[in-house]
């Protein structure tokens, strides 16, 4: 019943299937997003479209948002046991979840503390699922929603790019294969730039006098 109601929202994106989508997709329900930004997007770069691309990045980041909070609620208050008792469950691998991934997360987390948040946003395997470990940190919330807002923003906008650039030169039929294409490689160069302005700050804050 579920996955017919998804494949419905799929075919007929609004603005409210696609908050509806993008909140599932950074929960652990296995929805990527590229498989409903690009199309919105390519919809909207349509002569007569009832989409504009911008309302698809906005709905698609609120969505994110939605979805990253209830992971980061649900690890905050129900704790390390009950996560990894759920990734090992029946229905978290049928989410395909598993102790594993978690495991990973978490890692990548603690080694690239609040930053890891927002980067994380951009790493496939990691992106919906990074909001679990900042849960389990206590990350503060404001934080939390800040990073999270701007790294999803950031993929949404790289995907919305994606979908609205191609509407002119590739046919609808082709379009997946044009976006799995492109946005490996599109989030690899988004997670270099970040990382390059981030060894960049603490360049620059190394290099200030004391008395700076």
């Amino acid at each position: 019943m579920l996955s017919s109601f998804i494949t419905w929202c799929i075919e007929h994106l609004n603005y409210w299937t696609i908050t509806f989508l993008m909140t599932l997709e950074s929960t652990v329900i296995p929805i990527p997003s590229e498989l409903v930004v690009p199309p919105a997007a390519y919809r909207a770069a349509a002569d007569g479209s009832d989409l504009n691309v911008i309302l698809v990045v906005l709905c698609a980041t609120l969505g994110a948002n939605l979805g990253a909070l209830i992971n980061y609620t649900a690890a905050r208050y129900l704790g390390r046991p009950i996560i990894y008792a759920f990734a090992n469950s029946t229905f978290g691998h049928m989410c395909l979840l598993n102790e594993q991934k978690v495991q990973k997360t978490e890692q990548y987390f603690n080694d690239h503390g609040a930053a890891g948040t927002l980067i994380g946003r951009l790493v496939p395997g990691i992106r919906h699922l990074i909001s679990i470990p900042a849960g389990l940190a206590k990350m503060r919330l404001s934080h939390f929603i800040l990073y999270t807002t701007i790294g999803a923003g950031l993929w949404n906008i790289i995907l919305a790019a994606i979908g609205y650039s191609l509407q002119s030169v590739v046919p609808e039929d082709q379009l997946m294969d044009k976006v799995n294409e492109y946005s490996h490689e599109l989030g690899i160069a988004m997670i270099l730039l970040f990382l390059g302005l981030i060894a960049f700050l603490v360049y620059k804050s190394m290099k200030k006098s004391p008395k700076d």
